[in-house]
């Protein structure tokens, strides 16, 4: 297969030199550990002690990995990453919050961005965080088979009703809806719950998306399982695909409680896990659609590779690519430019909340072993490329 992901003037055609520049300056900070932890730090405790940072926040690191602080904000990011073919998940970064009247919040601003993609092209979906609906707290002690009190069921009955306008919404106006995963100890109940809703919404073709954490060993029995559901009762189904985001706290949390890792035994065994979904999904796409979150070049080229087998147009809507805002531009800019469907998730909020997002994003670069090595590679080929052709 020709390798098409080395193409930095494709990769970095909407990049301005000062762009350029500013994307090296932040990898070559986040490739130190040491760094990012005293910048985690630092940043921390500047906006709890509202010191006047957010000017600068918003100047390096904000603008490199998300498309504004509200979703008009970020158009300007959207129309200009789909003169290049590449799609925008508009994804309202806000987390922790735990009230009821910031639930409601989310709500409204999940239906304006499924609003915002109904009249887009260049947005195809609309997401929502599980714990953006309704207390974290909630769905662990559902998933424990905890009998909640009554004022707690009339909490939950909100929680599922948020959910269920969401989802009608979103196939009343033809959006495909992404649920994003989140820790494993609450996940039971927000699969349940959005299982639910592929059955009541899905009829037709996968408008709900759930999504699979396969660092998890125990997805891809699960996908199995709900497969034969789906077919009992006659849905779609849409997943989204990942490796996943919490591994430190998913181990630490299985050793403090003494129970076996969720997590895979290593990073190749959560690899394969994740091309063995991939796969799977692609062998029975008539009845599922499929949204590979992946950075990895690999995985990538795997799915490429299944399009050609299965015959299917590479632009067939049952199946995208998806990657982060600012990160791995060589890999959506060259899957776009080669006719695939691919789309970025582009988070948005308040500088302020939006930072527990970032500074997750920075600790995950720093972590993973040779992204950051990569982007500073492809960003450094770029930059000689330039000065040859000027």
């Amino acid at each position: 297969m020709t390798k098409i992901f080395n193409n930095t003037e494709v990769a970095f055609a909407l990049k301005t030199d000062t762009e350029l520049e500013r994307a090296y300056f932040l990898f070559k900070l986040i490739a130190s550990e040491p760094l990012v932890k005293i910048g985690t730090a630092v940043t921390n405790f500047a906006l709890k002690a509202h010191l006047p940072v957010e000017s600068l926040i918003r100047a390096t690191v904000f603008d490199h990995f998300c498309g504004g602080t509200t979703e008009d904000d970020c158009l300007t990011v959207v129309d200009k990453m789909y003169t290049k073919g590449v799609s925008s998940v508009l994804d309202y970064s806000v987390e922790g919050k735990e009230e009821e009247a910031q639930f409601d919040a989310a709500l409204q601003m999940t239906l304006k961005t499924i609003e915002f993609a109904k009249e887009r092209l260049a947005i195809p979906f609309a997401v929502f965080k599980p714990t953006g609906f309704g207390r974290f707290y909630l769905y662990e002690k559902l998933g424990e088979k905890q009998p909640l009190t009554a004022e707690e069921q009339a909490e939950w009955n909100r929680v599922v009703e948020r959910f269920d306008i969401v989802c009608k919404a979103a196939h009343e106006k033809d959006v495909a809806l992404l649920i994003d995963g989140e820790e494993s100890w609450m996940q039971d109940a927000a699969d349940d719950l959005v299982e639910k809703m592929m059955e009541k919404y899905n009829k037709q073709k996968a408008v709900v998306f759930n999504t699979l954490q396969m660092y998890r060993w125990d997805r891809l029995d699960y996908l199995k399982k709900l497969h034969e559901r789906s077919i009992a009762k006659g849905y779609y189904i849409g997943m989204k695909i990942v490796r996943g985001a919490y591994m430190e706290k998913e181990n630490a949390r299985a050793e403090e409680k003494g129970y076996p890792t969720p997590i895979c035994p290593s990073k190749q065994a959560t690899d394969e896990n994740y091309d063995a979904a991939v796969d799977y999904m692609m062998q029975h796409i008539d009845k599922m659609a499929v949204f590979a979150g992946s950075h990895n070049e690999d995985s990538s080229y795997r799915l490429i590779s299944l399009i050609e087998k299965n015959n299917m147009q590479k632009s067939d809507k049952r199946v995208w690519f998806g990657q982060l805002y600012g990160m791995s531009d060589n890999i959506s800019y060259n899957l776009a430019e080669n006719g695939y469907n691919v789309a970025k998730y582009l988070p948005f909020g308040p500088v302020r909340d939006v930072m527990p997002y970032l500074i997750r994003r920075a600790e995950e670069n720093t972590s993973v072993a040779g992204q950051t090595s990569r982007e500073l590679n492809l960003i450094k080929s770029e930059r000689e490329r330039r000065k040859l052709h000027k």
